[in-house]
């Protein structure tokens, strides 16, 4: 390219005198700083929404969760023998081989009534362990504190929801009735905490307890429960990840090394209504960039356009001079280039800056009965910023291809008397 080409755009100035920038440099800078903070925002908004979901889904399932064979669903429980899991040594041996996950919990659930003097609610009090299921309900207490400890069996954590219908707050004490073969076995639990996730679905279901209130409910010793939950180091490939370690229990039941039948279940499988609907928020953002990348465009090649008017006697003295079409294109391409530059820069630095105060003071609200979540979540990837800036600066570079056509079509002559 020669050297005067860049020279001559690096001296052309993007405002008309005195009075300022010109339309065409602030319809450009302000149309892609604007897609840019939309498909920003999407991203980011989109990102952090399919996270915040994923985490509470899997904080009330497991990645992967193994279950005796007999049982109907990840909480089933007919009180006997074959309802059971039992983590023994060789179990354990197995899903240690496979060096897929990270952590591994034993929890027992079980049907039971909570009981006031005014009221009652059917529900489920699950046992659990320290841990990730455990970190996870911790996370979304709203009052009280509480931990499952086997030093206090008898401390629950209810959901806002179980609270506010049957009248309960930190403190209080509750009867609950749990159906055995052997008869009805109550216990008094101690309301310690009350969390909500806002995931109505599983709140209005679980109350929490440590496992071995329900392990002596069901008279089994620390070892046993109704499911093993297990975490992978890498969730990338959930189902993938299931069918190896059943390839691996089949193996090891084949040769003997493994007793018993089992049931593997992912999440993927357990919440798949959810992830289902998470899968379709994909599209959508695939719309909204494609309606930004055209906006944004359109806008691009209007803005060249005004410029290229506003030089038309500029273009008809450098094609008088000797300058040929394509140096002419070369030109406003450069100066297209800074207007995308800045349009980019200003797009970055407002979108990123909006990103930052919403992650930090939750400026955006939600109504946690529709979406689950009572605030906007971000999450900034910084990869996905360097793409959609590198797709917005391919697309601009594509497009600054088309005003060429209105510079072919200047003539020396006419530019001389042009108003």
């Amino acid at each position: 390219m020669a050297h005067y080409e860049r020279f001559i755009a690096s001296r052309l100035r993007l405002s008309t005198g005195s009075r300022g920038s010109s339309t065409g440099t602030v319809m450009a800078v302000s149309g892609i700083a604007l897609a840019m903070v939309i498909m920003m925002a999407t991203i980011c908004i989109v990102t952090g929404f399919k996270h915040e979901i994923t985490r509470k889904i899997t904080g009330f399932d497991a990645h992967v969760s193994i279950h005796p064979a007999q049982s109907s669903d990840a909480d089933s429980d007919t009180d006997q023998g074959d309802d059971y899991i039992t983590y023994t040594p060789q179990l354990k041996a197995i899903v240690d081989s496979t060096a897929m996950f990270e952590r591994v919990e034993l929890s027992l659930a079980k049907p039971a009534m909570l009981k006031t003097d005014d009221n009652f609610e059917g529900i489920v009090v699950r046992g659990i362990v320290p841990g990730r299921s455990a970190d996870f309900i911790t996370s979304a207490i709203s009052e009280g504190e509480w931990t499952p400890s086997p030093d206090s069996p008898n401390s629950t954590a209810l959901s806002r929801i179980t609270a506010n219908r049957l009248g309960l707050k930190v403190g209080d004490r509750v009867f609950a009735h749990f159906f055995t073969p052997e008869g009805v076995r109550t216990r008094r639990l101690s309301v310690d905490a009350i969390y909500d996730t806002h995931f109505s679905d599983y709140d209005r279901l679980y109350a929490f307890v440590p496992v071995t209130l329900t392990q002596g409910i069901a008279g089994v010793d620390s070892l046993s429960g109704n499911r093993l939950d297990l975490y992978l180091t890498d969730p990338s490939d959930i189902d993938g990840s299931a069918m190896a370690l059943r390839d691996d229990m089949m193996r090891a039941a084949f040769s003997g090394r493994l007793d018993g039948l089992y049931r593997l279940s992912t999440v993927t499988s357990e919440g798949m209504m959810y992830f289902n609907w998470l899968a379709l928020l994909d599209t959508n953002v695939v719309v909204i960039m494609i309606l930004m990348a055209l906006v944004s465009g359109f806008t691009l090649v209007s803005s060249l356009f005004i410029i290229i008017l506003e030089r038309v006697r500029m273009i008809g003295l450098l094609k008088a001079l000797g300058a040929t079409d394509g140096a002419l294109r070369r030109i406003f391409t450069i100066l297209g280039r800074r207007l995308v530059f800045a349009g980019m820069a200003i797009g970055n630095i407002l979108g990123l800056t909006l990103m930052w105060l919403q992650l930090r003071y939750r400026l955006l609200p939600l109504d946690p009965e529709a979406y689950y979540l009572d605030f906007v979540p971000v999450e900034v990837n910084v990869w996905s910023i360097l793409l959609l800036n590198a797709g917005v600066f391919l697309i601009a570079w594509a497009v600054l291809l088309i005003p060429g056509r209105l510079i072919a079509s200047v003539s020396p002559a006419r530019s001389m008397r042009y108003e």
